[in-house]
């Protein structure tokens, strides 16, 4: 079983031009479970100001409170978010430390070190299980390539932390699958018995190859975004994540099951588009899936 965590309601939307409502950001939740998602980051506590398309994390939360058919996902960046975050009901905690100070500094003022410190607070303090993203694992957009053992070291000072979860983050979409299997190996050596995650994004095209390299690599949770739409706001030119219906086809085909429905992913990527007024990156959309009548 290939565990997927749709991205689409944080990741999918915190990049996009027309801030969606309240409303429609719980019908795409919904619509989400109804596809069979059962783990989704459903809101980031980020600075309104800065990100306002999360701006009603709060509400879209509260929306959800008691509920159990899903694992809700809260993004934290920092500590005005984490204090935003334990006023209401989440199942999970994900902070993201960018392996470079340039990008830690952008997406969320602070050192690489003093995220990770944030992290160990939020373990320590936390109900929910944590997950520690690296962004810009492969790659930065203001410092350039990223060495394999800043990463590795990173990943090392987040199991001391306490994390439950260790993910991988392609934020600009620079990865190739040698180098995704290289990396996941090379932080396996310090990450003992904590499961890892990775995170795609598909600027460059390669966002499926190294999901399957990473599947190769023994990784059983991907994230995705649904109709592959969104992106980073603090990485200049990064599109959305791979498509969450592009991978569960490629998925399918390999007969590795996911739990997800790709008719009702493909219904809600157009439903998606219409309400962001954008045709979404998806492949499945133009293409659609093989043989035509599945």
């Amino acid at each position: 079983m290939i565990g997927i965590v749709e991205v689409g309601p944080r990741d999918g939307l915190q990049n996009e031009s027309r801030v969606l409502p309240t409303e429609q950001k719980i019908d795409l939740i919904e619509r989400l479970v109804g596809a069979g998602a059962t783990r989704m980051e459903i809101v980031s506590f980020a600075h309104p100001g800065r990100v306002p398309q999360m701006a009603d994390a709060e509400a879209v939360a509260a929306h959800f409170a008691r509920r159990t058919d899903f694992s809700r996902i809260g993004l934290v960046m920092n500590g005005r978010g984490w204090e935003r975050a334990r006023r209401v009901e989440l199942d999970e905690i994900n902070i993201p430390v960018g392996a470079t100070t340039g990008f830690n500094q952008a997406n969320v003022a602070a050192t690489p070190q003093e995220t990770i410190e944030l992290v160990a607070r939020v373990a320590d303090e936390a109900a929910q299980p944590v997950t520690g993203t690296i962004s810009v694992a492969f790659g930065c957009p203001y410092e350039g390539e990223v060495a394999e053992d800043v990463v590795v070291a990173i990943a090392e000072q987040l199991v001391e932390a306490g994390v439950a979860e260790l993910a991988l983050a392609d934020t600009i979409g620079v990865a190739d699958p040698w180098t995704v299997s290289d990396r996941i190996r090379a932080v396996r050596s310090v990450s003992g018995d904590v499961p890892l995650r990775v995170h795609f994004h598909d600027t460059r095209n390669t966002g499926i190859a190294n999901s399957v390299a990473a599947v190769d690599a023994g990784v059983t949770v991907l994230d995705a975004s649904v109709g592959g739409v969104g992106g980073c706001p603090f990485a200049p030119n990064a599109t959305g994540n791979v498509a969450t219906e592009d991978l569960v086809y490629a998925l399918d085909r390999a007969g590795r099951e996911t739990g997800l429905s790709l008719s009702a992913l493909c219904d809600t990527a157009r439903w998606v588009g219409e309400a962001l007024g954008i045709i979404p990156p998806s492949a499945l959309l133009r293409a659609g899936g093989f043989p035509a009548s599945g």
